[in-house]
């Protein structure tokens, strides 16, 4: 983000992997990621770990959308950050990014992203910050859309 502009976020749910994905300002959440992480992961000889995620399954995200509202369902820092990607492998625990999601009336912002177990400099990954209501909206759609996906 930049100057006073707030970022956008989006949630496509994949059906045939049963998944959301996350797009902010129009990007793959795991391209960005992976931008963020490759020069801490050239640094450490590790370039292909570099955005090594997966997406979010979808059937733990039903049970709680308030998970993207600082509630998490998943943590893996145990003070209140919130696991936004996966591992390949599709655990959540396994190779997490997550981030500290912090709600007022206005804004969602999402700070400190970090893995969860490389100890890289992410300083200049985000923060991202959301609109209120726009964000919402974008929670309301993804849980709209799993609802629909639930009952078919």
């Amino acid at each position: 983000m930049s100057g006073g502009r707030m970022d956008r976020i989006h949630f496509v749910y994949r059906s045939a992997d049963d998944e959301v994905e996350i797009f902010i300002n129009g990007r793959s959440l795991i391209d960005l990621a992976g931008a963020a992480e490759l020069p801490e992961a050239r640094r450490t000889r590790e370039p292909g770990l570099a955005g090594s995620y997966a997406w979010l399954r979808a059937a733990v995200i039903r049970r709680q959308l308030a998970h993207f509202l600082g509630t998490p369902q998943a943590s893996w820092f145990g003070d209140g950050d919130t696991v936004l990607l996966g591992c390949e492998c599709g655990d959540w625990g396994c190779w997490p990014l997550t981030a500290n999601i912090e709600v007022s009336d206005s804004m969602v912002t999402w700070s400190a992203l970090r893995n969860g177990h490389r100890d890289w400099d992410l300083s200049s990954f985000g923060p991202f910050r959301f609109g209120r209501v726009d964000y919402d909206q974008a929670l309301a759609r993804l849980a709209d859309t799993l609802t629909r996906s639930a009952e078919a």
